[in-house]
């Protein structure tokens, strides 16, 4: 089992530096995404262009800070060749790096919906629930960071509960808001942006519950992609 004093033993102190140096600059790059995400739900809730065009600039940012990531993760394997939970290490702030550029482009999706939405006008549903869809998933994307960080298996699986109330959270949202457009056919083409939307949080918060699959992985070095909440559970309690 990984600990954080794992990664303090190598012979190369330099070696421990590259790895600390990589985990610090991927939990940066998710202290940049959850800015976005806040931002992303400010732009289209308060019908803010200023701030949408912002939150679109930005996601520039955070692709520079994925590619340079990965460049470090390339140069550890290259010169280091790690084994074992080193590799592992490597391998799933790799994984998670992905998965932040991947939240970053949902943010900048939303705040696109969030100009179009200024140009069409307000929606006249759908606001309450985009605030509480973003608190879940900002919430669940804050913990896997955590998890990560302290290498919190028993964090990272709240993270994977969490995704599972979000997903039913998203379901009601939808078919309420269909029931809306069914009532007031001239309201469709704004609450359409509004679901799709909805649809983008939705995916922030799965790519949020991978990040909390990584750190089983790198802590347990078990695979628990594509299982129940339960088997997941069952294989990172396993010793």
């Amino acid at each position: 089992m990984v600990n954080k004093d794992t990664y303090s033993h190598h012979i190369s102190q330099q070696f421990n530096e590259e790895l600390d140096e990589v985990k610090k600059h991927l939990l940066e790059m998710g202290g940049q995404v959850e800015n976005q995400i806040n931002d992303a739900m400010k732009s289209l809730v308060e019908a803010d262009s200023e701030l949408a065009e912002m939150v679109m600039s930005n996601d520039d940012h955070i692709n520079r800070m994925e590619v340079s990531i990965d460049e470090e993760c390339a140069r550890i394997l290259a010169r280091r060749q790690p084994a074992a939970s080193d590799l592992r290490l490597v391998i799933a702030v790799s994984k998670a790096n992905n998965d932040l550029e991947r939240i970053g482009d949902e943010t900048k999706r939303i705040s696109k919906l969030a100009l179009q939405l200024c140009e069409k006008g307000q929606s006249p549903r759908g606001y309450v629930e985009v605030r509480h869809i973003t608190g879940l998933v900002r919430e669940m994307l804050h913990k896997a960071l955590d998890a990560f960080a302290r290498l919190d298996v028993d964090m990272a699986l709240e993270v994977a509960r969490a995704d599972e109330a979000v997903d039913m959270e998203y379901a009601t949202a939808i078919r309420e808001l269909i029931t809306f457009m069914m009532e007031d056919p001239r309201s469709i083409s704004r609450v359409i942006n509004v679901i799709w939307a909805l649809r983008s949080l939705e995916r922030v918060g799965d790519h949020a519950r991978n990040i909390a699959e990584h750190v089983i992985y790198l802590v347990k070095g078990k695979d628990v992609r594509h299982v129940s909440y339960e088997q997941m559970e069952q294989k990172a309690k396993e010793d």
